[in-house]
């Protein structure tokens, strides 16, 4: 009888290799239409930096002077090739407001948000985990479905209004690292993990239910199988790509959703930034912010789907 396992391994390979390939692709193209769908949008917007500036008290000869030195006078896809071929560089362009580079004031805020976005992961992958499971179904559907910013204003009235225990904004001291006054994290931390919590376990339970019935899995368990040891070695590799995944969007829609947190409670990170760019239609800044929420999302689809090419697991 012909052994075929030698052979198996070199196919295998090549498929990983394949699989790799299209996920690399896959992500390229998602970043690149990320980036044509941001620059578009706040493109759009009403309005522009130095019309808002100006406020109406600058004759129509001068304001077209200074949308022409700001750039401003070309349309949108005259434009647009300057600030991708910028990105590729690294220089996203400078402030319409401040003529601050772009990519330092992205940077003063990025270790803020890092820090929020990962407190709050690391309170939402267990809350999710935990509801996950048929028991939280109910709770998670409610969690999910209640807007961040009621989160935020019922936490702000519970924690701080009627227990005191954390101050009701989060004013960090100049220079002073987020990290170093966790009293003033624990309410955009919450506000941010809760409802994120609850809508990756909403994505996840399906998952879960599913690997759960396997036949394998069940073999397991009944054989007496440590809970752990079901999880990593039987359940792990069919769960790890889609859990993955959610962790992606969860993620970006952490920095997507520090806009409302920070806004709320003070926090000096890239949602204030943002926000106060689209208010003075700052568009480099507003571009880059924005991009940078999108990467966060296709680098974690990128990781998940080569995870999932990895052990063979859609």
């Amino acid at each position: 009888m012909t052994d075929v396992r030698p052979g198996r391994a070199p196919g295998r390979r090549r498929a990983v290799t394949r699989a790799a390939a299209r996920a690399v692709l896959r992500a390229a193209g998602l970043l690149a239409g990320s980036a044509v769908v941001v620059s578009a949008a706040t493109a759009a917007l009403p309005a522009d930096a130095v019309t808002v500036r100006a406020g109406g008290r600058v004759d129509p000869a001068a304001l077209a002077e200074l949308r022409a030195a700001a750039g401003l006078d070309r349309p949108w896809p005259a434009r647009f090739p300057t600030w991708v071929a910028g990105l590729l560089t690294g220089d996203p362009g400078r402030s319409l407001v401040s003529g601050r580079p772009v990519a330092d004031l992205v940077a003063g805020r990025a270790g803020t948000t890092a820090v929020l976005v990962v407190a709050a992961l690391v309170v939402a992958v267990p809350l999710a985990a935990l509801l996950a499971r048929r028991r939280g179904a109910a709770v998670a559907a409610v969690g999910s479905a209640v807007p961040p910013v009621v989160v935020a204003v019922g936490l702000a009235t519970l924690l701080s209004g009627v227990l005191g225990w954390v101050p009701p904004v989060s004013l960090l001291p100049p220079g002073e690292p987020a990290w170093a006054r966790p009293d003033l994290l624990v309410l955009p931390v919450l506000a941010l993990a809760l409802p994120s919590g609850a809508f990756a376990a909403g994505q996840l339970r399906g998952v879960v239910e599913d690997v759960a019935a396997r036949p394998f899995v069940r073999d397991a368990v009944l054989r007496g199988v440590p809970a752990p040891v079901v999880a990593l070695r039987y359940a792990g590799p069919f769960v790890a790509a889609p859990a993955l995944r959610v962790l992606a969007v969860t993620a970006g829609s952490l920095v997507a959703g520090s806009t409302v947190v920070e806004t709320l409670f003070g926090v000096a990170g890239l949602g204030e930034l943002l926000v106060g760019a689209v208010a003075t239609r700052d568009l480099p800044v507003v571009s880059a912010v924005a991009l940078l929420a999108a990467s966060v999302v296709v680098a974690g689809m990128l990781v998940a789907d080569l995870v999932a090419a990895a052990v063979g697991r859609p």
